[in-house]
């Protein structure tokens, strides 16, 4: 306006239309783009472009501004008013400045997560970058490293099957206290442990949580892989193998960071059914009803096993994830995004490659629109001290066969049947207790 009133008309009209036209493509990215500008905040390459774009916009904003204010600013003797023009100017100079640096400070957390979270690119098809599988596999685990034990318990072990098509998925729960556990055949693993695994003689009593510290500890287990690559890679064959499937990749949040999460978030609400005591020594209590939970309260409230069992846990914890992830909304995270960005690089852990996430966003998207099952192996289906693995994988294949009947998303619940035969028609879970 101030180039118009000087009489530089065609210099005043150029700056607006490109200011109406920088906004009616910001507004129609936003509105018509969202999933695309969600699958780009996910590529450090563009984020680095972004923070460039964001500070040379910035500077050419304010140099517009400075250039005005040149032009109108009043002649030496009429002080209040230049006083005025001045203050003026520098404060739309900070309009623009704060939410570019905001913007730009945004997009430079996002990459550093990005950076440390997720592994380097990795061979994937440009057109299809589920390399043709009809379902993708990922392993979610709760691990839980409690300072009264040494290493990592993997506690709670879900797979995720995904249909990439549609993002019709399926949960398989295993309880951390499968025993006689088998190892893929071949693998070193195997050959020390032909029978089962057993864990370390009389120290440890060879459960399925334990799978992923032992390897940590044994190199020969995974040669040529790192300490934190071992137990994952061992996990996931193992896992793969008990299920029938292949377990393509992993997530592990630790139990203690998962709470960190929750307070970044200011907190979590879940429906609590029945009072949950905790502690070593019944110290704590969440009472019944539905309340808003602090990490601390949120992390027992997936951890307790007091007056209850491993598998009532299970059933809590997936209603816990689902909560977490429901409550996450745009604005939320955009509000706590930097407390947030700082929890999830303590506490998560992953192989998913960075070339990957643009279409696990796009993914992600398709799973919000669909019904999200669960199936369980606890008891009475399962004993978990005699598994019957040819069962279990007759299950999941079972499983995978059905089409969810309609695409309500919901969430999983944990209830214990009677125990099927081998080819009776499976009931999936589809509501949380």
């Amino acid at each position: 306006m101030a180039h118009v009133a000087t009489g530089r008309h065609r210099i005043g009209i150029t700056l607006m239309g490109i200011y109406v036209a920088l906004l009616a493509v910001i507004i129609t990215a936003v509105g018509g783009f969202g999933t695309t500008l969600l699958t780009l905040a996910v590529q450090p390459g563009w984020l680095t472009a972004l923070i460039i774009a964001l500070a040379a916009v910035a500077l050419a904003w304010i140099s517009v501004i400075i250039w005005s204010y040149l032009l109108v600013r009043p002649t030496d003797t009429h002080i209040a008013g230049r006083t005025v023009t001045t203050s003026l100017a520098i404060c739309l100079c900070g309009l623009v400045v704060a939410p570019a640096a905001y913007a730009a400070r945004l997009a430079y957390v996002s990459r550093d997560v990005v950076n440390t979270l997720f592994t380097s690119p990795s061979p994937i098809v440009a057109l299809d970058p589920w390399n043709g599988q009809e379902r993708v596999n990922f392993l979610l685990i709760g691990a839980d490293a409690a300072p009264s034990r040494p290493g990592v318990r993997t506690d709670s072990m879900t797979v995720a099957s995904v249909d990439t098509a549609t993002g019709a998925t399926t949960l398989f729960g295993l309880p951390r206290n499968l025993e006689h556990v088998q190892f893929p055949p071949g693998s070193p693993a195997r050959q020390r442990f032909p029978f089962g695994f057993s864990g370390e003689s009389t120290y440890t009593p060879g459960l399925l949580n334990e799978i992923f510290q032992y390897a940590e500890d044994h190199p020969e287990m995974e040669p040529g892989l790192h300490k934190g690559q071992r137990g994952p890679k061992l996990l996931k064959a193992t896992i793969s193998d008990i299920l029938g499937i292949p377990v393509n990749y992993y997530a592990m949040v630790d139990m203690a960071g998962f709470a960190d999460i929750v307070d970044a978030m200011g907190g979590v609400k879940v429906t609590i059914k029945e009072p949950i005591v905790y502690g070593k020594y019944r110290e704590g209590l969440l009472p019944a009803g539905t309340r808003r939970l602090t990490g601390e309260q949120a992390l027992w409230f997936g951890r307790s096993r007091t007056d209850s069992d491993d598998y009532v846990r299970m059933g809590r914890q997936k209603c816990l994830l689902n909560a977490v992830a429901k409550q996450a909304d745009p604005m939320m995270v955009l509000n706590r995004f930097e407390k947030l960005a700082t929890a999830t690089k303590r506490a998560i852990s992953t192989d998913i490659p960075q070339n990957l996430l643009p279409a696990l966003v796009e993914l992600s998207q398709k799973v919000k629109d669909t019904r999200i099952r669960s199936l369980s192996f606890v008891p009475p289906l399962i004993n978990t001290a005699y598994p019957d693995w040819a069962l279990i994988r007759h299950r999941v294949a079972q499983a995978l066969a059905q089409r969810p009947a309609n695409k309500t998303a919901t969430a999983p619940k944990t209830h214990h049947a009677p125990v099927p035969s081998m080819d009776a028609p499976i009931a999936l879970d589809n509501t949380c207790g």
